[in-house]
């Protein structure tokens, strides 16, 4: 993952689900809307296989990393597959460790102050505040009290409509999953509303940044 091409759009998308013969038109949809990362949670069944053909379709296209990744196992396929960042629900040393090692931006998760200080001293790139909806932009600006310099990122509840208050809360990137994959469509291969609701948080992003 080039971070800095992350930051200018600081958006992922989290697929929990689907199967291979998804990853095509997925990636059509994806693109087509103006997502740029996308991660792929190792509890999808077949997940290293649809990392790699998820790479392979997307190209340059998209920047392709797993999510829940809860050991070095996970992460070892996950990378072997072809991720290129790692994302958790929750700060797993060993698994820092590693992506330090390899130079592999890491996303761990955490909720309280002490967890998202602790995530962030084990070498965080971003700490993944999670789940951000049950607390709130209100709880970013908290947060960025005492922790001005860890960069946060908001996943879990955000949508167009309240993006811009976790950006002006202090939130450095958003990611975004059920809403937009839901099992629903994906299952039904709607990829247009799929498509249709990667280009409304998009548009959400541009009209902040602009």
């Amino acid at each position: 993952m080039d971070v800095e091409r992350f930051q200018r759009l600081p958006l992922m998308g989290i697929l929990r689900g689907g199967d291979v013969s998804t990853v095509e038109p997925l990636v059509e949809c994806v693109v087509a809307a103006g997502l740029e990362t996308l991660e792929i949670t190792m509890n999808t069944p077949d997940a290293a296989a649809m990392i790699a053909r998820l790479r392979d379709a997307a190209g340059e296209s998209l920047t392709v990393g797993a999510g829940t990744v809860l050991d070095r196992d996970d992460l070892d396929r996950a990378l072997d597959a072809g991720a290129t960042f790692i994302v958790a629900p929750v700060l797993v040393h060993d698994v820092v460790e590693r992506c330090a090692e390899r130079s592999v931006p890491i996303f761990p998760g955490a909720l309280t102050p002490q967890e998202i200080y602790e995530a962030d001293r084990a070498g965080a790139t971003m700490v993944k505040v999670f789940p951000a909806k049950f607390f709130g932009p209100d709880y970013f600006a908290e947060i960025k009290g005492p922790f001005a310099d860890v960069r946060l990122l908001a996943c879990g509840g955000v949508s167009p409509a309240n993006m811009a208050a976790f950006f002006d809360a202090g939130a450095a990137a958003v990611a975004f999953g059920g809403s937009v994959f839901t099992p629903a469509w994906i299952a039904e291969r709607r990829f247009d509303r799929i498509g249709d609701g990667v280009r409304a948080l998009v548009a959400a992003y541009r009209s902040i940044d602009a």
